[in-house]
């Protein structure tokens, strides 16, 4: 095994731990956002949307500036600009300026996510056995100490803005040490001509119009929507739905995130033994009644459980999607994957927002039970697809 292609792989999982980190890093401000901002769920909720609204913005985009400039130099200018907009998030006061820092935000994730899928899909190919479950599974671990890092630094006696400072420079580290270790851009076009024909390489953007990278982006739209309930809802689902101090209420992401990681750990294995139906339509099933435990039962034990079964079920479901993307007929990677996962990521990062009208015209529960509803209609219709 080539040893440059050893040190990409360890270097692309770093920049998705360093992605998870970074986003997971906002859950536990959100309580203190709305409090701050003094805003219902429908307001705060649309200015979550701001947040979606930057990173769908700039996913197509980065699909091209890393086809201009290379994956790894679009990598470090986004995870920079992560990293300095962080702790903003914590003292700006006013919606309008935390609505412009949101954007900034998202747009800064969703072109780190675009650039680090993109980069993984093509380590991928060079090293010939499946990676993307992994990679996805050092997300998750980012997650988690994303969602529980802040408030351990906050009860260690550090100001909130010192500990979102903290989190920054351990971003800017991370990035700085792996960056050279990523493929260059030459490495990466060689990548893509090993693994697709001349033909497939010039299929247009029009491409996003098929209906096989519809299908796929919808159902990444809906699992994506459930993750991003996790990530901006629960704490506050946790805090004044079931009692739990501010400092703690990130413990529900935090809970996601481990069994979503432990299973993303384990979950080339598992795709390799059961095929990608099952997987997606066994953990559709199992997210959906993980939902619908956390939010049907008055018990704070159940709804951690709920969460976990969520992040059990619903861990591998979109690395099968992007594999399945991956081989699409007629189409480019380099179309399809950017294309599929915009349309995902519009669910993580957008639909919060319609989950904050949903939770102000009835209740926050009933928000999440909507997800799980929606995941229920995964499993049905990706089965009935299956069996055309």
């Amino acid at each position: 095994m080539n040893n440059n292609i050893v040190k990409a792989k360890n270097a692309t999982k770093a920049m998705f731990l360093v992605c998870g980190l970074g986003i997971a890093s906002w859950a536990p401000m959100v309580p203190n956002a709305k409090q701050r901002l003094n805003l219902d769920d429908a307001s705060l909720g649309l200015l979550l949307l701001m947040l979606g609204c930057g990173a769908i913005t700039m996913m197509p985009v980065s699909g091209y500036l890393g086809h201009k400039y290379g994956n790894r130099i679009v990598i470090l200018c986004a995870t920079l600009l992560m990293a300095t907009t962080l702790p903003l998030l914590l003292i700006l006061n006013t919606p309008l300026t935390m609505g412009i820092a949101l954007f900034i935000f998202g747009a800064s994730v969703g072109t780190v996510d675009v650039a680090m899928n993109s980069h993984g899909v093509q380590v991928q190919n060079l090293y010939g056995k499946p990676i993307m479950s992994s990679l996805h599974g050092l997300f998750s671990i980012g997650g988690l100490f994303g969602s529980l890092g802040l408030g351990f630094l906050m009860k260690l006696g550090l100001e909130p803005i010192t500990a979102a400072v903290s989190i920054s420079m351990l971003l800017i580290l991370i990035v700085s040490s792996q960056y050279r270790s990523l493929f260059d851009m030459a490495t990466e076009k060689a990548a893509i001509k090993s693994f697709t024909s001349e033909k497939e390489t010039k299929i247009k953007s029009f491409s996003w119009l098929k209906k096989s990278v519809a299908f796929l982006g919808i159902m990444c739209f809906v699992v994506f929507l459930s993750e991003g309930a996790m990530l901006d809802w629960s704490a506050l689902f946790l805090h004044e739905n079931r009692g739990i101090n501010q400092e703690f209420a990130g413990i529900g992401y935090a809970m996601f995130s481990i069994a979503m990681a432990t299973m993303r750990l384990a979950g080339d294995k598992i795709v390799s033994r059961f095929n990608g139906k099952i997987v997606i339509i066994t953990g559709s099933l199992v997210a959906a009644s993980g939902l619908f435990l956390a939010v049907f039962t008055p018990w704070t034990i159940t709804a951690l459980f709920g969460f976990i079964l969520l992040g059990l079920g619903a861990a591998n479901i979109v690395p099968v999607f992007l594999s399945e993307a991956g081989r699409l007929k007629d189409i480019s990677p380099t179309v399809s994957i950017p294309a599929i996962t915009t349309m995902g990521y519009a669910g993580q990062l957008a639909g919060p927002a319609l989950l904050g009208l949903i939770a102000n015209l009835f209740s926050l529960p009933i928000a999440l039970g909507f997800c799980g509803v929606l995941l229920v209609l995964v499993a049905t219709v990706y089965r009935l697809k299956k069996q055309e």
